[in-house]
């Protein structure tokens, strides 16, 4: 005899297991590791987490596609100067900041953290043209994926220095500085961030050769 509590039981034991839940590619819905690509959509200016396959397709730089991918070059530049005027002219409030080409916008664009975190801020070109002349090896940014990293620690830019990275890291590390912000400064758990990836990116990354 079937009773109502045996009838389920087999139902249920019947049933086949619910499929895990985790990360998906946002473009064809495979399954992704934690640790996986991106790729940027350019109109909507948003990071897309995907599989292999689809990060492929959008690799070639010069396509003229909605997306592109986001690759995982790390570049460092160990000649970078830059003087107190040239800093200050670019308009940037605080001693840290992510340089990248807006394809969209055809212009370079800064962004700094803060503890709202991303800022956005249009560089007045003719002084970031005046910094790319006199740092040509500078000049090989692929638009809208990869970003110019300036740090100039305590606003003293005899201490600056200058890396190239991913902008999937970039947004990442902005994001974590949101979150361990606290008051006006950031807090000593910012600055401990800070030090980290800055030793972390500048172990990865190779000269970055003049042109």
């Amino acid at each position: 005899m079937n009773t109502p509590l045996g009838v389920l039981r087999r139902i249920t034991a019947e049933r086949p297991p619910a499929p895990r839940v985790g990360e998906r590619c946002e473009m064809c819905a495979e399954p992704i590791a934690a640790e996986h690509q991106h790729v940027v959509d350019i109109e909507g200016r948003q990071l897309m987490c995907v599989c292999r396959g689809c990060y492929l397709l959008f690799v070639d730089q010069e396509a003229a596609l909605r997306y592109r991918a986001v690759p995982a070059r790390y570049l460092a530049f160990p000649g970078f100067t830059i003087g107190p005027a040239e800093w200050d002219a670019l308009e940037i409030p605080v001693g840290l900041a992510f340089f990248f080409h807006n394809s969209a916008s055809d212009r370079t664009v800064a962004f700094y953290p803060g503890p709202a975190g991303a800022t956005e801020s249009e560089l007045p070109l003719a002084q970031w043209n005046t910094i790319l002349r006199r740092h040509p090896e500078l000049d090989v940014l692929a638009a809208d994926v990869e970003a110019l990293l300036i740090r100039v620690p305590e606003n003293d830019t005899t201490e600056a220095s200058c890396l190239l990275l991913p902008i999937d890291a970039c947004y990442e590390f902005v994001g974590r500085m949101r979150l361990l912000w606290r008051g006006f400064d950031g807090g000593q758990d910012v600055r401990d961030y800070l030090d980290e990836f800055f030793a972390a990116v500048s172990a990865r990354a190779r000269p970055g050769g003049a042109v």
